[in-house]
């Protein structure tokens, strides 16, 4: 069981953008607290309910209920989701730096075999004062790349008519890194 639990965490880890923070904090042993848990041995599926805290090192994921699946080639498929109204939220500590990644979204999915994390409506990420945000955002792990859009599967160029728009705001650099760059 716990095996299963290893994977679900990379969710998170996927926006730590350090291979180092990831590595250090997958090594660490997962703590998962619920009012309870389900347990379908036969068919891989573990599911966690009522104020879910999952943490692995730095990392923290909070929600109303974590599915954690598994398939006959042992891939892992995690889904967090909060109540409606409410979202899904996580922290980790960027590794060699005093920032973290903060993120939120009313669903959040991380399928091992793709290698995708999938954050659905009212997705943000933020870190060290930049923000990306959404009705969808996706990070592709081996490619290291995002895409933000108004629904999954979109790439269109054109807003999209029910008036969705993404927006990303990128923070200026410190006075203190200009100057060791133009040094």
């Amino acid at each position: 069981m716990r095996a299963l639990f290893a994977i679900f965490p990379a969710i998170l880890l996927l926006f730590s953008q350090s291979a180092s923070a990831q590595k250090f904090d997958k090594n660490l042993p997962v703590d998962i607290d619920a009012d309870k848990v389900t347990v379908d041995d036969r068919n891989k599926v573990h599911v966690f309910e009522g104020t879910v805290v999952l943490t692995q090192g730095t990392l923290t994921i909070k929600g109303d209920k974590i599915v954690v699946t598994q398939n006959a080639a042992g891939y892992h498929h995690g889904v967090a989701t909060a109540k409606e109204g409410r979202l899904v939220t996580f922290r980790q500590k960027r590794a060699h730096s005093d920032a973290w990644v903060d993120g939120e979204a009313e669903r959040i999915e991380y399928d091992s075999q793709t290698e995708r994390a999938q954050l659905f409506n009212r997705a943000q990420v933020q870190s060290a004062g930049d923000l990306v945000k959404g009705p969808y955002i996706e990070y592709d792990v081996s490619t290291e790349n995002y895409l933000v859009t108004d629904a999954p599967g979109k790439t269109r160029e054109t807003p999209s008519p029910d008036g969705h728009r993404v927006h990303v705001t990128i923070q200026p650099k410190a006075k203190t890194e200009e100057k060791k760059q133009t040094k």
